[in-house]
């Protein structure tokens, strides 16, 4: 007559205790999904009643192929009378005829991933154990919700944004034109968990360092990409994206992620917030909070020196063979909020972290974690890649002319263009949220000069200016304006002149407009217009040049990215002024609506429109349509949209969670990229 187990209950459905209090009822996925740190509970039905003075029996958590006790691989948790805060226990909570209640605790720094689960039984004949059964495995994630965990965050509306909200805001553009989108980022969907989880494989973490938020974040940015390990997602910045997708293309994590994850092969293409996209859905789904982050010109600074050489030849003009260095109107990367014990009290909280491959940091493609608070205090020396971040938001512009003797004259430095605005969505609303402060002091305050001469201090490579080689023109100061503009018509350019002296002065102005990609590399030059504006004493004058829509279109890229250079020299000193600014045209956007009511469980009915703005017959566009919780990805092809018409398109889905969801929907062609649309639905309860 000894004891058996007979059935075990793990309560996992969404409405039962474990998911409710665990936050994870969001998950769809039919296991049990709870976060370590937290007790939770299961049922053991034996064949008899359960007797604590002679009955012995204890349960078995195993992670992999080959666990060890020793490595945290190999759990056995014993049945006692109290649970510790944040260590392996279990005690009974209620009994009843042939049934025990428990509450199970799990280590705080236990490993995430998904545990096997068994009951051991002593008996007379040796131990008995229960048999495999895939029903009772348990998913463990980290729990920003405890005290214990590294990853603990203190308030319930950051909670909620940065580890439950499954949609979230992607501020592109740049800094004169701020654009923004809506990304879904989907990590409750289905078979998302087990493509995160499937991640760390790949990168082949080992199982004792999963519990770690720091080597998680290390391996992941490398596996985001697929330079040099056959990662998720593979870049690509040319315009051409044969056998593949357009980056702006994509609307959210899931699709990409679930391809990886049947395929095992690179996702075609991404960019910056496509790789910055899926990160924060891998983050978020393992329970760790994060946020994705835009900065407005960001330096990649290729010998990181915290200075960006721009060579000028004899006319005033960008020499594009000689400048290595290059300011991307925006770049989206993320942060991660942990602690850091391997660093010094203090740099914890928020760590950046990015999947874009740029450069090579121990010997692979991949960026931090970096502590934010060390890149604002200049403390370079702490790991990783703090140095990189750290040029990226505060490199300085530097217009160099080469002599013909060979020596380099510094004609224009600009100390202020670099890392401007850094930006993230607001905590529970679509708004914007600057948190450049977090990242910098103010411009040209005496904390700011301090911050840099620790970083050189810690060997950031700082070139220092000789004096004599630098005397700027300080009397004549130059601006110039690009008017906002729709793509598809004309604009014009502003430049304005200040003279300040008593004296008359002549400056002969060049412009030169290119088609750039974001990343402020030139495809060509569209515009080339040089004049002679005639400064009169202490007064302002002003110029326009005309853009021409004929001038751009044929040559336009993904982004409607322009680049203007405006360089002028005053005759009479032979002085330079030079000046560049990013632009981006605006483009139109999609209309989503919805018919009839929306109540989880039944059908509803979507539509999207779309007018083409542009003079030509747009052809093989591409439609998608996505919204966490209401519909599965969408897609549909349209051959062709001639010139001002109108495209309709109505899909019929079904929401399965009510709530306040969110339609994400985008077109692509290659006439048109980044057009995008979205709306806030209210999904009622059935």
């Amino acid at each position: 007559d000894y004891l058996h187990v007979v059935d075990i209950h793990m309560f996992k459905d969404p409405h039962e205790i474990n998911k409710q209090q665990h936050h994870t009822d969001k998950f769809y996925n039919p296991k049990l999904i709870v976060r370590r740190g937290q007790p939770f509970q299961i049922q053991i039905d034996f064949n008899r009643p359960y007797k604590p003075e002679t009955d012995q029996f204890w349960l078995e958590y195993l992670i992999g192929r080959y666990p060890q006790q020793n490595k945290g691989t190999y759990i056995p948790v014993i049945v006692g009378n109290v649970l510790k805060p944040g260590e392996w226990g279990a005690k009974i909570t209620h009994k009843e005829n042939n049934s025990i209640r428990l509450s199970i605790m799990s280590s705080s720094t236990c490993i995430i991933g998904k545990f096997r689960l068994y009951v051991a039984v002593w008996t007379p004949f040796g131990i008995l154990r229960t048999r495999r059964n895939s029903a009772t495995d348990t998913y463990i994630l980290f729990n920003p919700w405890c005290q214990q965990d590294a990853v603990y965050l203190d308030d319930e509306k950051e909670r909620e944004e940065y580890v439950l909200n499954d949609v979230g805001i992607v501020f592109h553009g740049d800094i004169n034109n701020i654009k923004t989108r809506s990304w879904s980022y989907g990590q409750f969907e289905e078979s998302i968990l087990d493509a995160c989880l499937f991640l760390m494989d790949k990168a082949e973490l080992e199982l004792s360092g999963r519990g770690n938020p720091i080597k998680i974040c290390r391996v992941a940015s490398a596996v985001i990409n697929s330079r040099d390990d056959n990662g998720v997602i593979a870049g690509s910045w040319d315009n051409t994206y044969t056998y593949g997708v357009a980056p702006s293309a994509w609307t959210g994590s899931v699709d990409i992620l679930l391809e990886y994850y049947s395929s095992k092969q690179p996702v075609r293409y991404g960019q910056c917030w496509v790789f910055a996209g899926v990160f924060n859905t891998f983050l978020r789904c393992l329970g760790i909070p994060a946020r994705l982050v835009t900065t407005y010109s960001s330096a990649h600074d290729n010998n990181a020196n915290l200075q960006l050489d721009f060579f000028l030849d004899d006319e005033g003009k960008v020499d594009t063979k000689l400048t290595k260095d290059s300011v991307w109107n925006y770049h989206c990367w993320n942060e991660a909020w942990m602690t850091r014990p391997d660093l010094p009290v203090g740099f914890g909280g928020w760590q950046v972290v990015d999947g874009t491959p740029q450069e090579t940091s121990d010997g692979m493609y991949r960026c931090g974690p970096a502590s934010v608070q060390a890149i604002k205090h200049g403390h370079v020396c702490f790991q990783f890649d703090a140095p990189f971040v750290y040029a990226e938001v505060n490199g300085d512009i530097i217009y160099l002319r080469r002599e013909k003797n060979g020596t380099q004259v510094i004609e224009n430095i600009d100390t202020t263009h670099v890392g401007q605005l850094i930006v993230t969505k607001e905590v529970g609303g679509d708004g914007m949220m600057k948190i450049t402060e977090d990242y910098k002091f103010q411009e040209g305050s005496e904390e700011e000069r301090l911050a840099l001469e620790t970083a050189v201090m810690y060997g950031v490579k700082k070139q220092t200016t000789q004096e004599t080689t630098y005397q700027p023109q300080k009397d004549v100061d130059m601006d110039f304006q690009v008017q906002n503009a729709v793509l598809g018509s004309d604009f014009k350019v502003t430049i304005t002149f200040r003279n300040r002296s008593h004296n008359y002065y002549t400056a002969t102005t060049f412009l030169s407009g290119n088609i750039v990609f974001y990343t402020g590399v030139t495809k060509n030059e569209f515009k080339k217009h040089s004049f002679s504006a005639k400064l009169e004493p202490s007064s302002s004058s002003a110029f326009d040049v005309v853009i021409k829509a004929s001038e751009y279109l044929s040559d336009l890229l993904d982004q409607a990215s322009f680049h203007f250079f405006v360089t002028a020299r005053i005759n009479e000193t032979g002085k330079i002024l030079a000046m560049q600014k990013a632009t981006a045209l605006v483009i139109p956007g999609l209309r989503i609506k919805t018919q009839g009511e929306m109540v989880a469980g039944k059908q509803m009915s979507v539509t999207v429109e779309f007018t083409n703005p542009l003079t030509q017959t747009l052809e093989n566009v591409t439609l998608r349509l996505e919204g966490p919780g209401v519909l599965r990805t969408m897609k549909k092809e349209f051959r062709q949209i001639p010139a001002n018409s109108t495209l309709i398109w109505e899909v019929k889905c079904t929401p399965r969670q009510p709530g306040l969801r969110k339609l994400i929907a985008s077109l692509n062609c290659d006439a048109l990229r980044h057009v995008y649309g979205e709306l806030n639905v209210q999904i009622q309860k059935p």
